[in-house]
Parts: structure tokens; sequence; C-alpha cells
């Protein structure tokens, strides 16, 4: 073998030496934290317990409460498919005896003039005693401070039995809705809407705005309660209402509609729908949907509608009663379409921007 050819086979013999220095080891890819992580897009009904749910939105945050019966809370959110994930703030606690202690019952906040008010029904015990009452709170944010009792919502025309009050603000003036009794010998409840002059004082008179008169809101025992403003995308003022007894699986919930440039305490300027516009859906697992409220999805690009059912038929106005959200659309005529109650458990789009 030659110089040349033993340096040709030597330099042969170190290739593979070479080639595996000069190779770089195998190693296990270092991953980093997605900065975007996948999350849940969806939520389920129901959102929350209970029964006579009422939403605030003031910018992004939502104040939402409920019917607990001996005291006021309020729920500070900015996303209202996560309200078990929500620490509650009392607000008002009555103590000892008097003529409003007792079954508090649909309470609403509202900011009216610069300062907050909660308007809320309550009695001394017996039904017959339940009455309208507010107070306020100077406060910027509603869950500190300190509430005020302004005493009871009445007129001397309409001192007597009292539930469900709301605020309607329209054209420059204020007016309150209820459902009230003509009187304590019949169970009749109607909706009624005085004028205000100021946030806890009503001025009257007082007008009978819709009463139980068509076959699906008698069902039960003849009821309208629960009154809410909806305003359309023209500007024109809704009311939507529930209607039969919240004890039969058949409350439900019917509208109004004020003549576009009408007069509220008119009531010629108001019309009735012939048929309920949100009724019970028994496959959803949805019976006495009712005692609702509204509000926007966080972009402000969805309209939703929050309200209780119960999950099981004959569980009536119990605590068997919870609470769920969905969206809506709106008609060319200018209604909402509510569709229908969506199904206990079923997977749902979170409002747009939450």
């Amino acid at each position: 073998m030659t110089q040349s050819t033993t340096s040709i086979f030597h330099s042969l013999l170190l290739l593979p030496l070479v080639v595996l220095i000069s190779t770089p080891a195998c190693k296990k890819e270092k991953t980093t934290p997605d900065p975007n992580p996948v999350v849940s897009r969806t939520f389920t009904n129901p959102v929350y317990e209970g029964a006579d749910p009422w939403v605030y939105q003031q910018d992004s945050t939502y104040y939402f409460t409920t019917t607990l019966g001996n005291r006021i809370e309020l729920w500070k959110t900015r996303a209202m498919t996560k309200l078990r994930d929500v620490a509650s703030k009392v607000v008002y606690y009555p103590t000892g005896a008097g003529t409003h202690h007792q079954n508090l019952w649909a309470p609403e906040l509202h900011r009216l003039d610069g300062k907050w008010y909660m308007y809320y029904t309550a009695g001394a015990g017996p039904d017959s005693t339940q009455r309208l009452w507010v107070l306020e709170n100077s406060s910027p944010d509603p869950t500190a401070g300190s509430w005020v009792d302004k005493g009871r919502m009445y007129t001397a025309s309409f001192d007597r039995w009292a539930i469900d009050g709301t605020v309607l603000d329209y054209q420059g003036s204020r007016y309150f809705l209820w459902s009230g009794r003509p009187d304590l010998s019949i169970q009749n409840q109607n909706i009624y809407i005085a004028k205000m002059s100021n946030p806890w004082t009503l001025e009257g008179p007082v007008v009978l705005l819709s009463k139980p008169e068509l076959a699906w809101e008698t069902k039960g025992g003849p009821v309208n309660e629960g009154p809410e403003v909806l305003i359309n995308p023209q500007g024109q003022v809704l009311i939507t209402y529930s209607a039969s007894g919240c004890w039969t699986d058949d409350y439900t919930v019917g509208l109004l509609r004020l003549t576009s440039g009408g007069d509220p305490l008119q009531l010629a300027d108001w019309t009735k729908s012939p048929q309920p516009i949100f009724v019970k859906k028994p496959q959803n697992s949805a019976y006495g949907p009712g005692h609702n409220a509204f509000f926007k999805s966080p972009d402000r690009t969805e309209d939703w509608i929050i309200y209780h059912a119960n999950t099981n038929s004959g569980d009536g106005c119990s605590d068997k009663r919870n609470i769920r959200i969905q969206p809506f659309i709106w008609r060319a005529d200018g209604t909402p379409d509510f569709g229908e109650p969506m199904a206990v458990g079923a997977k749902l789009a979170v409002p747009s921007g939450e």
C-alpha cells in the first residue's frame, strides 16, 4: 500500500467520526406557552338560581339582582355568563318589625339624575300588605356607599296592593309602571302607569294600561305583572309583561307597544299583542318563562333577554326557579323575536365581546 493509498485509507476511517462530531445531537424542542390560549366561548343555562332577574348595564359593567325574600343583594360583573363566579354584596337588609321588612320581591336598580335608585316590593308579612318602595344611593358605585330609604311609591288615588315597579324615560318625562289590583276583593292584577315628579314621587293620574282579558293571560288566575321597558331600534317604546299565574306552567310573556310619538298616559296610544311572545317549551325543560329584563352584549352588537323559568313541570312560584339568558333579534315590524326558551344544558355562544 503506497503512502498516498495509506493516507486515503486513513481518511476514510476517520470520515464517520467527523460526521458524528460535526452533526448536532438531537434535542427536544422547547415550547413556550401560547399567549392566546383557546378558551371556551360557550356557556349553558341556567346561569343562576332564583326568580325575577334584573340587570342594569353601565358601560362595560353589569349589575344583577334577583328576588331573595328577606334582603337585596347586588352582583357586579363584566360577564353575565359568569354570575356563579361573582361574590354578591348585601345592599339592604331590613331588621325588626315594620311595613316593609318581609317578602322583598323583584328589586330593580336604576341610575337616575346622577344617583342610584332601588325599587322593590315588600310588606309586613301578609300578602295584602305588599307595596312598592325605593332606596337611594349617591355613591358612583351602587355596591358601595349607603342606601337611604326614600319611602313608598304611591298616589292618593292608588294607595293599595302594588308590586313589580319599573321606570320609563320618554321624551323628557319619566314614568313609573307596576302591577296592582283594583282592590283586594279580587285577585285580578293589572299593569298601571303614572308620571313621576322625581325618582321617589308619583304625581298621578294613574292610568290602567293593561288588564288580563285574553285566554293566555288568565291561566291559573287573571295576571298581568312584571312590566319591563324595551326600546326597539327605531326608538319606539315596547313594554313586555308576564301573564297568567306564576304558579302554573303557562306563565308567559306578552307585549304592549306605544304608538310612535304617542302619549304613555293615553290608553288609546297603546296596542297589545293578541298572542304571547315567549312561551313554555317542555322539550327544552322550560316551564313558565317570564319576569324578564334586557341587556346588550359587551360590545353592544347583540340584544339579550334574561328571564326565569322552571326546569320541571309543576314547580310553580317556588325556589326551584332558575335564571337563563339568550340572544334575540328584531323583526322588520320593530317587534322582538325571542324565539323559544333554549334547552337547559345546551351550549350557547357567549355574548359578543365577553
